[in-house]
């Protein structure tokens, strides 16, 4: 039997990664892009779906009698509707273990670029701001070590403790945030609201559910004595977006480096925009996971589940 393997949404996916297919015999379909409109007419007939961002959710689900499987080409799978996969008897792989490296290393670059102002200064030099200054350096900005400040991590999965790592290497104290409410954090965590006193940066890596919504808001912000670096390359959504940037117009954090959004790509009306051009923001367009090499990786691990589940030993199940 020829399965009929469809993939929503090749665009994002980088051009540098080998696009390798099924082992067994199938009909392969991809378009770049996929609207929430053209689900069901594009997975007529289809047998494994492929997605990395299109929602795939039960009203299309229900018209789909002959897909068997979902691909998610991502870690995160709020884009499918689980609950109703399993119903139906659909099932799901994600990836895992891909963004191991390029994560980290995104966030300690974010971490470095706004510790040291290394944005502002390149600006600076651009506009001309050195010629002015009539010596070898200037001080428009502030710089300060990561050696001897406190990392906080929020999420101690396999890239939070990756982070944790990275920070240890470079001399920095490292502590982990214990759930939001809980008074008496597990052995190696610390308790939230002491975590968001004590942190100088922050990171967020962890999944966005319900109880992490809004993980960091208005009440949050006016607890972080040491006013410290907010890095969300973890989901849109963790941190209230208006919170933000009160928090950063007021001084009540130093910087924030952020690589997710709540709306991807940004919307003419996102508050951020009020903030995207001061010297100690920087905002990435959702690209931490993105090296080529994870991306290959990423690949490879969608097509081994897509191969496993025709032999019948469905791997990675989220459902």
């Amino acid at each position: 039997m020829s399965f009929r393997v469809v993939f929503l949404d090749r665009s994002t996916l980088g051009p540098t990664v080998n696009i390798t297919r099924p082992e067994f015999d199938h009909d392969w379909i991809e378009y770049d892009r996929t609207q929430q409109d053209q689900v069901v007419e594009r997975l007529a007939g289809a047998t494994i779906a492929i997605t990395n961002k299109v929602p795939v959710r039960r009203e299309a689900l229900e018209r789909l009698p002959n897909l068997k499987m979902i691909a998610v080409a991502a870690t995160g799978y709020d884009v499918i509707d689980v609950e109703a996969c399993r119903e139906l008897g659909v099932v799901v792989s994600n990836v895992r273990g891909y963004a191991v490296n390029t994560v980290p290393e995104h966030v300690l670059a974010l971490m470095f670029a706004l510790r040291r102002s290394i944005v502002p200064y390149r600006e600076d030099v651009i506009a001309g701001e050195w010629q002015k200054a009539a010596q070898f350096c200037f001080f428009n900005h502030p710089i300060k070590d990561l050696s001897g400040s406190t990392l906080g991590v929020v999420g101690r999965g396999a890239i939070g403790s990756s982070i944790g790592r990275l920070g240890e290497a470079l001399g920095m104290r490292v502590i982990y945030a214990g759930r939001k409410g809980m008074d008496t954090p597990p052995a190696g965590y610390v308790a939230f609201e002491q975590f968001l006193k004590e942190s100088d940066v922050i990171t967020l890596n962890c999944p966005l559910t319900p109880e992490t919504r809004d993980l960091i808001g208005a009440t949050e912000f006016a607890k972080m004595d040491r006013k410290p670096i907010l890095i969300n390359a973890g989901r849109g959504g963790l941190v209230n977006e208006q919170a933000l940037v009160d928090a950063i117009e007021s001084d009540q954090i130093a910087a924030a480096g952020f690589d997710c959004l709540t709306s991807e790509p940004i919307s003419d009306d996102h508050p951020f925009h009020k903030i995207l051009t001061r010297p100690n923001v920087i905002v990435t367009p959702h690209v931490a996971w993105a090296s080529e090499e994870a991306m290959q990786t990423l690949w490879d691990q969608v097509i081994s589940h897509i191969n496993n589940f025709n032999k019948g030993e469905p791997s990675n199940l989220v459902c």
